[in-house]
């Protein structure tokens, strides 16, 4: 790491003498601890390491490499909260618009589904659909702004969850798990590899300014890891990071720096070998009083050229809100910010792509605020010579079913058969991976369960996902849990 010290790490903190023992019990206790200090420090690959400005806690954020040379050093997921309609958007089927307002042929068996009556109703789509890229890859008139992007995606059509109900189906896509407390995917990568950066976040999370997805925090915990491997909430204005300004103009820098020095070595003195929520504080302190200074470059998009916030969509009603996170995204990963997560939808159901009512009114609607940023993201990063480097994610917690709901021209959740795509960070362009069968209800080959999404992911990133673990409740915990592989056929 830039500009850091090495120094002797122990207990008590570098330059502390330790307290003289009065007796033999204390004296054993003393150094017992010195010894699982150092053990603690070994195991997380931390030891010898301090702040860039001299301070002795070791940083567990240190930059290190994955367990082989990775295509892809940082990673952005752009999350569509809902469930995007793979009918409408990238997997066409002619099968179902000649079926649609008949009823569902019971050779495609039961939907697990939610809010579906008996006898469901096919329904077909409306769209019209292009063959993009010399890939021939199929778009809808949706998300005309990819059309040219065609041979920069691998298509994913084989997503599979094990949930389709919102909040559990937010934690598996996130953490493998669909019940809350593990570690989201964000946070197993900064667990494995670290910061580039020694002033922004490793992870930072980028919500609808309307609200949460249902899952709510703990879609973007850190679960049993360390709390410094947390995601970093940004929200939207120059003041990204709440509370991060200081309250008052008489408080200088110089002031801050003092009482911070002195808060640390408090802390540490009563700082304990395990300890890793006081560890973690005390680093989240030394992070904002830096990122006081970063932060507000970082999103600050008046510096950017015009040309560039018009690629966006900036300045537009439509996509300003959206394009201004997307453009932001590119600005951090830019800045060494391993992982970024952009939420599109959150809050009220209107802001979401939970096409319930009618899909082609709902998802007008969103992709109208999020085809142009999103394309507009692609396109920077190549043009930047980023995107080699970058993994870019697109997608939802699920899909959607091929069957009306309830009389409606909406669509319902469906989790045995969607669409992801990927981008960039060792990925291959024009690539059209899996299938679903011929309505879009269940995946019928190169089935991509989340484990393996996340095991291909890891993969870019440098990681092996049998590898990274931690040991929990006397289980070595992983993302994948006991499965996942990695999709090498959408790999270069």
């Amino acid at each position: 790491m830039s500009g850091t010290t090495h120094r002797c790490p122990g207990p008590f903190g570098t330059g502390q003498t330790p307290p003289i023992s009065s007796s033999r019990r204390e004296f054993l206790q003393t150094i017992g601890a010195g010894f699982g200090w150092l053990a603690a420090q070994h195991l997380l690959g931390t030891e010898g390491r301090s702040f860039a400005d001299g301070s002795s806690l070791a940083n567990p954020l240190a930059a290190h490499p994955g367990h082989f040379a990775a295509k892809a050093k940082r990673c952005i997921f752009l999350f569509m909260v809902g469930g995007p309609s793979q009918m409408e958007l990238y997997d066409p089927k002619p099968s179902l618009d000649r079926l649609s307002g008949k009823r569902l042929p019971e050779s495609f068996g039961k939907i697990n589904s939610q809010f579906l009556e008996n006898d469901p109703i096919c329904l077909g789509t409306s769209r019209k659909w292009f063959k993009c890229g010399e890939s021939g890859m199929d778009m809808s008139d949706l998300v005309p702004n990819m059309h040219p992007l065609a041979d920069d995606i691998a298509l994913v059509r084989s997503c599979v969850v094990d949930s389709v109900i919102h909040a559990p189906a937010h934690y598996q896509m996130n953490s493998g798990r669909i019940f809350m407390g593990h570690p989201s995917l964000g946070s197993w990568l900064t667990y494995g590899l670290g910061s580039e950066s020694e002033n922004l976040p490793a992870y930072v999370v980028m919500g609808q300014p309307e609200g949460t997805p249902e899952g709510g925090a703990p879609c973007w915990s850190s679960g049993y890891l360390p709390a410094a491997y947390q995601g970093t909430l940004f929200r939207a204005g120059p003041n990204p990071i709440v509370n991060l300004a200081s309250a008052s103009p008489e408080f200088t820098r110089d002031r801050q720096r003092k009482t911070l020095d002195l808060l640390r070595d408090l802390n540490e003195s009563s700082l304990k070998p395990g300890d890793a929520e006081l560890s973690a504080r005390i680093s989240s302190y030394e992070l904002a009083f830096r990122m006081q200074a970063e932060a507000p470059e970082a999103v600050d998009l008046s510096n950017e050229p015009e040309e560039t916030r018009k690629l966006y969509g900036v300045g537009n009603p439509r996509t300003d809100e959206f394009g201004r996170r997307c453009l932001v995204a590119r600005r951090l990963v830019e800045r060494g910010v391993r992982f970024v997560q952009l939420y599109s939808g959150g809050g009220p159901v209107a802001m979401q792509w939970d096409a319930h009512d009618d899909v082609n009114a709902n998802h007008e609607k969103m992709c109208g605020l999020t085809d142009q940023p999103v394309a507009a993201l692609l396109t920077d990063l190549k043009r930047r010579g980023l995107l080699d480097e970058t993994l870019v994610i697109w997608g939802g917690e699920f899909g959607r079913t091929p069957v009306a709901q309830r009389g409606s021209r909406g669509r319902d959740h469906n989790a045995t058969g969607f669409t992801m795509w990927f981008a960039g960070g060792g990925t291959q362009g024009g690539k059209i991976y899996g299938e679903t069968d011929e309505i879009g209800l269940n995946t019928v080959s190169g089935k991509a369960h989340i484990n393996d999404i996340h095991a291909t992911i890891l993969h870019c990133m440098g990681l092996d996902h049998k590898k990274l673990t931690t040991l929990h409740s006397g289980r070595d915990e992983r993302l994948t849990d006991v499965g996942g592989r990695v999709i090498r056929d959408i790999l270069v």
